[in-house]
């Protein structure tokens, strides 16, 4: 979490969007972003928030792209250190 909004990957997500992503939350808005190109794929973030969000996986895709794998399979994702 950083500025408001909530960051997430959940487990075994890959079988709607087909694609490395994270769900944006804040305040009752709540995106799917792409992590290779950070695309929205689904829902909204107001533009402010967006931004934060985009500029956070740009700096972190790496370690995103480590997660979705670990996440995929099932297993513990390590904490990814949140923009400041």
């Amino acid at each position: 979490m950083f500025y408001g909004v909530i960051v997430l990957m959940y487990f075994f997500d890959n079988r709607k969007h087909h694609q490395p992503h994270i769900h944006g939350k804040y305040q009752g808005e709540e995106a799917v972003i792409s992590i290779p190109d950070g695309l929205v794929l689904e829902g909204k973030l107001r533009s402010s928030k967006l931004k934060l969000v985009l500029a956070w996986v740009e700096i972190h895709q790496d370690e995103l792209m480590a997660n979705w794998e670990l996440a995929i399979a099932g297993e513990q994702i390590f904490k990814i250190e949140p923009l400041r």
